[in-house]
């Protein structure tokens, strides 16, 4: 009984400080999302509830991380900007996305793939975290120093043509819907724009500036404006929470220096009467389901954001396990992948319905959940309910933050984010590829394509190429030492242990091919080379098949064609310790019985002996 209160108390203080700690991460999440605060808080609640409630991790606390914030506030920017920039309009969309992301993610766990998402290579995650440090920090600059384009009269002024030009757009779009031929009718036309107001226009044009602004690109586009109109107030707020957030850290780790730098900041900036820009008000009450999402999920409005979805939720998955490793290495214990996949999705899922964007396990948030006593699910459950009593009794206190601190909070989150073991291991790593008279890591290589197509370019289609990449270049690696190892190139070949004593009267009717390693795409060009290196007194092949672990199908076909060269000449083959997998591969399509027939495939290389022997024999 006593062991079970323990255990209780344990969960109930690791899931309290947990949800407290996930407060001003959650705002600041959703601010950054651009759904605002309200978005990062209901994404918070119910992913860290049923997440932990169905997942395989008995102490992770799941909630918005930076790496699914990053991506998520790439789609929601897509989106909007092909919505005309009205938000309202886009988020059934953007809510479908999250939707299908979770239910992609459920799928990922009911089919057994969590398993493999241990398979992605280091150097694209390495790169695409650091990237995602990088894309929070430039994003993070104009909100930092109270900077906002729509809200720069002079910048606004610039888009007025094309925002007109944009408008004219729109009305002949929808005459084209309504079946109006202009051409015809020029005066229906005239009289739609003579209804153009100027506040139309100036809507337009602060919808054109801000996205011209947005993204990195944007952001460095627009930095020397934004340091020459810096809001000196808003600088000073961003300012104090960083140095409160690091300062904070040396005197004690007990409480979470980002609640602190929150409050402190907030503090002074309500208690002081300041003139600062806060963020978007927080809905006070129960969170309501989002029923247009339902309205519009149909398979004709989804198709277009399947990929989308399906990358969002591979992100989602590789953070989350990732997590799950931390936690294991920890407690001492081990977790289920597939069943944290399935219990991500049902958080996400849910957290769409309710308007919340996507998360996934939280590392911090984790430790610090261990740390504080849990050691059950209850941990992660309690951490959401702790974040709706929050919300629903603090709303109106909350909505009184100032956006700048929540911008200091996420550049401290962007600084840690990345991967600095990555980046210093690059000097030392071996440069093992040859680019013309360049030679650079294959490693770096990686990291480097993935980091600056995913800081400039896109975060989902980077990683999608620097997986491609990792892949050929790795495929190239084991083709290299596969022939290395099998030595497919040299005639003659190092006798093993057993061949030492090899009858001399043989030696000159049969030749000893060993296969050193799996014969797949990577080495089938050398495998192939094989019937060109036998001698013409050759009337008998052993190909020693014990180091020969794998065999894909383009290694099929080459020994396939191989044994069809062999057999042409006249030449018979012995295989000697087949492995199972290989077998099983050249059983189906045949060439075991049909050119290899079982008495001569052999366990032992002694056996192979006495059969050649046996036959050369019969034949004299």
């Amino acid at each position: 009984m006593s062991r079970l209160f323990t255990t209780i108390k344990g969960d109930a203080f690791g899931g309290i400080t947990a949800g407290i700690v996930a407060l001003p991460l959650a705002l600041a999440f959703g601010v950054s999302s651009g759904l605002g605060p309200a978005a990062g808080l209901y994404g918070a609640i119910f992913i860290s509830f049923f997440a932990a409630l169905f997942g395989g991790t008995n102490t992770q606390i799941s909630g918005p991380t930076a790496p699914m914030t990053a991506v998520s506030m790439v789609i929601i920017a897509g989106i909007i900007a092909t919505n005309d920039g009205n938000v309202s309009k886009a988020l059934p969309a953007i809510l479908t996305v999250f939707l299908l992301a979770g239910i992609f993610q459920i799928g990922l766990g009911v089919l057994g793939l969590g398993k493999y998402i241990r398979y992605i290579p280091y150097p694209v995650v390495s790169g695409f975290m650091t990237a995602i440090g990088l894309i929070i920090l430039l994003t993070q600059i104009l909100p930092s120093v109270g900077y906002y384009p729509k809200e720069d009269t002079e910048y606004v002024q610039q888009f007025k043509p094309h925002a007109e030009e944009v408008i004219l757009q729109n009305i002949l779009q929808e005459e084209a819907g309504e079946g109006i031929l202009v051409l015809e009718n020029f005066e229906e036309t005239i009289l739609r724009g003579q209804k153009i107001t100027p506040e139309q226009i100036l809507t337009e044009s602060k919808t054109l500036a801000a996205k011209e602004a947005s993204g990195t690109i944007g952001a460095i586009k627009i930095l020397p404006r934004a340091l020459q109109n810096i809001n000196w107030l808003e600088f000073f707020l961003a300012l104090g929470t960083i140095i409160i957030i690091y300062g904070f850290k040396r005197i004690t780790k007990v409480v979470p220096s980002t609640l602190v730098a929150l409050v402190v900041m907030s503090g002074i900036a309500v208690a002081f009467g300041l003139e600062y820009r806060t963020i978007e008000a927080i809905p006070t009450g129960i969170p309501t389901i989002n029923f247009e999402i339902f309205s519009s999920f149909g398979l004709g409005s989804i198709t277009p954001y399947i990929f989308t979805a399906l990358t969002l939720s591979l992100l989602g998955a590789i953070d989350s396990l990732l997590t799950s490793v931390v936690a294991d290495n920890m407690t001492k214990t081990k977790h289920n992948p597939n069943k944290e996949l399935v219990g991500q999705g049902i958080g996400n899922s849910i957290a769409a319905v309710f308007g919340g964007i996507p998360g996934a396990g939280a590392t911090i948030r984790t430790v610090v959940n261990i740390n504080a006593g849990g050691k059950t699910k209850l941990s992660g459950m309690i951490a959401g309910v702790m974040l709706l009593i929050i919300m629903m009794l603090f709303a109106d206190v909350a909505s009184k933050i100032p956006a700048a601190v929540l911008a200091g909070i996420l550049i401290t989150v962007g600084i840690g984010v990345m991967d600095y073991k990555g980046l210093k291991a690059i000097p030392s790593l071996p440069r093992d590829l040859k680019l013309g008279p360049l030679k650079l890591s294959s490693e770096v290589l990686i990291m480097l394509v993935v980091l600056g197509l995913s800081t400039f370019w896109d975060l989902i289609y980077a990683v999608g190429i620097g997986l491609i990449i990792a892949s050929l270049m790795f495929m190239k690696k084991i083709g290299d030492l596969t022939a290395e190892r099998s030595k497919v190139k040299p005639l003659k070949e190092e006798s093993w242990s057993d061949e030492v004593d090899f009858p001399k009267q043989l030696k000159q009717k049969v030749f000893i091919k060993h296969i050193k390693g799996p014969l797949f795409f990577g080495s089938t060009s050398d495998f192939q080379q094989l019937s060109l290196q036998i001698p013409k007194t050759a009337k008998i092949v052993i190909m020693r098949l014990g180091r020969m672990q794998y065999m894909d199908q383009s290694g099929l076909y080459a020994m396939e064609d191989m044994l069809q060269e062999l057999k042409k000449n006249s030449i018979e083959i012995l295989f000697v310790n087949l492995l199972k997998q290989p077998r099983y591969m050249m059983e189906r399509i045949d060439i075991i019985p049909d050119f290899i027939p079982q008495s001569q495939i052999f366990m032992s290389f002694q056996e192979s002996i006495l059969w050649i022997k046996k036959n050369i024999e019969n034949e004299k």
